[in-house]
């Protein structure tokens, strides 16, 4: 007789891994104090990170 291998469905987790929220676009913004004057451009800028991905974008004011 042969083996009887169990069917697994997958999980939740496993069906939606790679479609985060960051690579859709809705990131999770944090101010960094750091950096908060641009010398190229002599302008007050706010910096943002992504608390996710860690990714960075700038606004100037």
């Amino acid at each position: 007789m042969g083996e009887v291998i169990p069917f697994k469905r997958p999980t939740v987790a496993e069906k939606h891994k790679g479609k985060t929220l960051c690579q859709s676009g809705f990131h999770k913004w944090k101010i960094l104090k750091e950096k908060q004057f641009d010398v190229k451009q002599g302008k007050l800028i706010t910096v943002y990170q992504c608390i996710r991905c860690a990714k960075i974008k700038t606004a100037a004011l």
